[in-house]
């Protein structure tokens, strides 16, 4: 068997080394909104520049800006980071997260990072049960009927992702309720109810 080469094991050594360094690194830098607005684009302008206006405007017209203007109630300064639902809620999701930036970052420093037109991987259910664990059925009178969460087979176990019906950075306008949009919405309603499917067809 041969014995490896200096350069081999330098390599290992290094990367053992610069690994957890850069995971530490980068969980500092994401703790601060701006951090992922400062990378800019080749048309000089910031990353992400829309979605961050967007965040923090008022009236709310997305459902991000719905919960920076609601804040953060597991943090202790009440505010709301890009990285509270984005961060990764498990160590895959984290692991998950830090690859793509990796990725992205190498993209943007050899001038091939675009804007994106969308996320390439969107939020996991668990990003978003970190707060919402369960959906609590909301006051309603008894002759109207139930709300969708309400509902046991529409509560926990789903099968259709959160973000499969409700849209985070998406404007809407007019404020739909809970950032819905119906023809998204209807789609995956079709999954076990044929009648959406015939009404869409």
């Amino acid at each position: 068997m041969a014995k490896p080469v200096r350069w081999q094991v330098g390599l290992v050594l290094g990367c053992a080394v610069l690994a957890p360094l850069g995971w530490l690194a980068t969980e500092r830098l994401e703790a601060r909104n701006d951090f992922c607005n400062a990378c800019h684009l080749p048309s000089g302008e910031p990353l992400h520049r829309a979605i961050r206006d967007d965040f923090v405007s008022l009236p709310a017209s997305t459902l991000a800006a719905a919960h920076a203007t609601a804040g953060n109630a597991e943090r202790a300064d009440g505010g709301f980071r890009c990285i509270d639902c984005h961060g990764g809620a498990s160590i895959i999701g984290r692991v998950r997260v830090k690859a793509l930036a990796a990725k992205d970052a190498l993209a943007w420093a050899t001038g091939r990072f675009e804007e994106p037109a969308g996320m390439r991987w969107p939020l996991w259910d668990e990003d978003c049960r970190q707060c919402h664990a369960e959906f609590d059925p909301p006051v309603r009178e008894a002759w109207q009927s139930p709300a969708f969460h309400e509902l046991a087979v529409h509560n926990v176990e789903l099968g259709v992702n959160c973000v499969e019906c409700h849209a985070s950075h998406e404007r809407s306008a007019p404020i739909a309720p809970y950032f819905l949009d119906a023809v998204r919405v209807r789609s995956q309603c079709a999954r076990c109810h044929l009648e959406f499917e015939e009404a869409s067809g």
